[in-house]
């Protein structure tokens, strides 16, 4: 007798596992194929890319990663691993096979990967640049019966394979079709300190707001940055400091995105001038459409915000999908300072100030004046 106990929550359970559990009992001559349908269930709910990764480091392989999304920094990393780890040195020079899409066919690729390895359990195939490839359905035959002994990894960049195509549906049958979204701009302080954490170094609050603000969401930038400052941390010392930040990265600990939200969470309306005059000095540096970009983001945060059920920081965290309540600090503080309705009128103000930046309805103004304008409408 088997019995399968389901633990179901509020918001209800998959419905993928729901079919299963309904037709239990058309397995009763096979419970092995039912047992091996809710263990693949289990084996895929979840593709994160530190799962996946995991996955990778207990020696665990799939036939084939199709990695695709906006993101390229995860799909780099996960196709690197695989190169990097699966074979030996040795095994590489003859198992070993990375292909351009723009060179080849998915009949070239597919021809590639139907080979046997040689003095090897494993042979790898990494297709980059996988969005320029002719004929990818065919992908499709070679799935209905893949080589156990070949990894196919295809990294297909800024775009997504189409979900409703059968394509698709072989793909996480018989491996893995992982999405890499792009981070949203809350998301961006937890990575900074966990990148820093696996390293072995730590980091001041101040200094990933800075680097936060200043990056931005590109995580193939912001890991080189982060990489930098690794390097140049002094001797006995494992924590990055605003300091270290304005030296090596060129951002002005006092003056800069990050210093300016502080400004008028406070309503320091001196504080607030002096860094749009350093601003406007240093415009290159400091360019009106990311102060504008940063600024958008965290007012349209803080619309959201109002809806809390509860607008402690944890419910302000848990609305924002902010996985620490620290984050939610500034938001809280922001709502004593800024009614909603006020809010909403700072976010058509910044609207009109993105606009005349780009040159609608204005013929004079420089970057600078159209963000003391917004700064005055916002703090008064």
């Amino acid at each position: 007798t088997y019995r399968l106990r389901i633990v179901s929550k509020t918001t209800g359970f998959p419905s993928r596992l729901s079919v299963l559990i309904s037709n239990a009992g058309r397995f009763n001559n096979n419970i092995c194929y039912f047992c091996s349908e809710i263990n693949r269930y289990k084996f895929n709910r979840k593709l994160t890319y530190e799962n996946i990764l995991n996955e990778l480091k207990s020696k665990r392989y799939r036939p084939i990663y199709y990695l695709m999304g906006e993101e390229s920094y995860y799909i780099d990393k996960i196709a690197d691993f695989i190169e990097a780890n699966v074979l030996s040195e040795t095994e590489k020079e003859f198992n070993l096979t990375i292909m351009y899409g723009m060179d080849v066919d998915m009949t070239s690729i597919i021809h590639a990967a139907q080979r046997y390895p040689m003095m090897s359990e494993y042979q790898v195939v990494i297709v980059k640049e996988a969005q320029a490839v002719r004929n990818s359905d065919a992908l499709s035959f070679y799935l209905q019966k893949p080589m156990k002994s070949t990894i196919l990894v295809i990294c297909h960049k800024n775009g997504t394979l189409d979900k409703r195509k059968k394509l698709a549906a072989e793909i996480e049958k018989t491996g893995i079709l992982f999405e890499s979204k792009k981070i949203k701009d809350t998301q961006l302080p937890l990575f900074i300190t966990a990148y820093l954490k696996d390293k072995n170094v730590a980091i001041d609050s101040k200094a990933v707001g800075m680097l936060a603000d200043f990056v931005g969401s590109d995580l193939n930038r912001l890991t080189g940055e982060l990489e930098k400052l690794i390097i140049t941390l002094p001797a006995k010392r494992n924590q990055v400091t605003p300091d270290q930040i304005e030296t090596n990265i060129g951002i002005s600990k006092d003056y800069n995105n990050f210093e300016l939200r502080a400004a008028l969470l406070t309503k320091d309306v001196l504080k607030a001038n002096q860094i749009i005059k350093y601003f406007e000095e240093n415009p290159k540096s400091n360019p009106l459409q990311m102060t504008l970009s940063l600024l958008f983001s965290f007012f349209s945060n803080l619309i959201l915000a109002y809806y809390a059920p509860e607008k402690s920081e944890q419910g302000v965290a848990n609305m924002l999908g902010l996985r620490t309540t620290w984050q939610a600090r500034e938001y809280c503080l922001a709502m004593k300072k800024y009614s909603g309705v006020k809010t909403m009128q700072i976010i058509s103000e910044i609207r009109s100030a993105d606009a005349k930046s780009k040159g609608v309805g204005n013929y004079s103004i420089s970057d600078g004046d159209i963000l003391r304008e917004l700064i005055f409408k916002i703090l008064h």
